[in-house]
């Protein structure tokens, strides 16, 4: 059996290592990957230069880490053998401002996304006025909205981010938190973002607790009760809410790449169209070549699915179709210790909606992570666009490069005439999917109908999660799905399905 993979990102890739341990298991069967950028890792991209005074800044571009708690990347980086090179954040420096007024407010101690769930923080804090403060304790009181029926969940009754905030903690709460936290950094609008398909356990805490602010002191109270149960053991890897890798997230896409078999991935060459008939898929690559295949993985950004799928189901396009993606741009920039006469302790800084700034955020990756800049070597990560201000976009790199600097000089205080010793602008084009009210209704139907398609899976950050390990997964199942269809079934399928049911 062959497979073609068309999209050489984090989920294309998560295939076409699948398609290597089905055939390390014994079977027969192959893969071709092509990927229309001259590199593999889509929207992980890390960029690492030799400094000339000495040691290296490791830049990534778009996706920096991924959540811990999700397994996906952890038990490839097992198989693949490089578990040892993860890399938790640097916790000791962990702080987050927020942008108001054109000035920098430390996020509150206790806050857990944009509830607060410790008094004193809350009450000292200048990022929220006192009536917004007093709007906000009100959520203890506040009756659920609606209860449940039995069997129901959060997608029955989906709502979207400004929706339950405003209605649980009122519009401040909303405005100077919840949306550059939930919704900015999705790259959604907080007026049309489906809380059942990127937050549901938000509506959960509604029904069980009658309150976000109890839901999350709930919350609270068993993590410190499994941190006392749990204590880290003696040399055991510290364990950080993000992981990423020493050598930056595209480390994790270089070695699957490695494994898999490079000799079976091409890079430079798109799909530009997919057909089947009754022998099995042809699909046409932008070079006018073809390639013949028993199946077909389609692991594109979702716009580009739509596109390729069209002729195949046309009822499939055009709900993939209905799922919109917003524009993005990362301006990495790295000065001299000297030029950032401040405190440089802190992980990031957000910037809300209200604030009308062209800066959505900063990362200040040199203290992020360990060893992503050379000592005397400051690094910080910029977001331009998104859905708030796509227009920003239409300016050259070197343009968008300056507004980030003059941004940064404005908000952190960088010397005036400092200029970088390393930038450069990484460009997403449609390249965030967004999560609309009832996303998932949509991706139930996508499901329904892909599944009618023998011989063709869906991956992507699209569907069931934007994370790097939601769309690693979604590479795997899509293996799963042709495989199953052609009677092959997996030794490690067959364990998932005993340790499920």
């Amino acid at each position: 059996m062959h497979i073609i993979i068309i999209g050489g990102g984090i989920a294309g890739l998560g295939a076409a290592y699948k398609v290597r341990r089905a055939a390390d298991e014994g079977h027969d069967v192959t893969f071709m990957l092509v990927e229309r950028d001259d590199r593999i890792g889509g929207k992980i991209c890390t960029d690492i230069v030799e400094c000339p005074d000495g040691g290296r800044i490791i830049a990534d571009g778009g996706s920096d880490s991924f959540l811990t708690d999700k397994t996906a990347v952890h038990r490839v980086a097992k198989l693949l053998g490089v578990f040892e090179e993860e890399t938790g954040t640097n916790d000791e420096t962990k702080k987050t401002f927020i942008v108001k007024g054109g000035k920098l407010i430390e996020m509150p101690d206790g806050m857990m996304m944009f509830a607060p769930t410790k008094l004193v923080p809350l009450a000292t804090s200048t990022l929220y006025s006192w009536p917004a403060k007093f709007r906000m304790a009100l959520d203890w009181f506040i009756p659920r909205k609606v209860r449940w029926a039995e069997g129901e969940t959060a997608q029955q009754h989906d709502e979207t981010l400004e929706s339950l905030v405003v209605r649980r903690l009122g519009r401040e709460a909303l405005d100077r938190l919840a949306e550059p936290l939930a919704a900015g950094v999705n790259g959604d609008e907080p007026d049309k973002m489906s809380v059942a398909a990127r937050y549901p356990m938000l509506l959960d805490m509604e029904q069980k607790h009658g309150s976000l602010i109890r839901g999350f002191l709930a919350q609270r109270k068993k993590v410190e009760e499994m941190r006392k149960k749990y204590p880290p053991k003696p040399g055991q890897k510290r364990r950080t809410m993000f992981s990423s890798f020493n050598e930056g997230l595209q480390f994790i896409c270089d070695r699957m790449a490695d494994a898999a078999g490079r000799e079976h991935i091409r890079t430079g060459v798109g799909a530009s169209a997919i057909a089947r008939d009754d022998d099995g898929w042809t699909v046409t690559l932008t070079t006018g070549e073809t390639l013949r295949g028993d199946a077909v993985v389609v692991a594109t950004e979702v716009w580009a699915a739509a596109e390729l799928t069209a002729p195949v189901d046309a009822a499939l396009a055009d709900v993939l179709g209905t799922i919109p993606c917003s524009s993005s741009a990362t301006a990495i920039l790295a000065f001299r210790e000297d030029d950032c006469p401040f405190d440089l302790k802190w992980h990031g800084i957000l910037s809300p909606m209200v604030e009308k700034r062209p800066l959505t955020g900063v990362t200040l990756m040199s203290s992020k992570w360990p060893n992503r800049a050379p000592e005397g070597t400051v690094l910080f990560r910029g977001f331009l666009g998104g859905p708030r201000d796509e227009a920003v976009l239409e300016a050259s790199d070197e343009d968008l490069l300056e507004l980030a600097r003059t941004q940064m000089v404005a908000l952190l205080g960088i010397k005036a005439d400092a200029r970088p010793r390393y930038a450069k602008l990484f460009r997403w084009e449609k390249g965030m999917p967004q999560y609309t009210l009832n996303h998932l209704d949509r991706v139930d139907e996508i499901e329904r109908l892909e599944a009618e398609i023998a011989g063709f899976a869906l991956a992507g950050n699209a569907y069931r999660g934007v994370g790097v390990p939601n769309a690693l997964e979604s590479g795997e199942r899509a293996v799963s799905k042709v495989l199953s269809e052609a009677g092959i079934t997996l030794v490690e399928d067959a364990m998932e399905e005993k340790r499920v049911y």
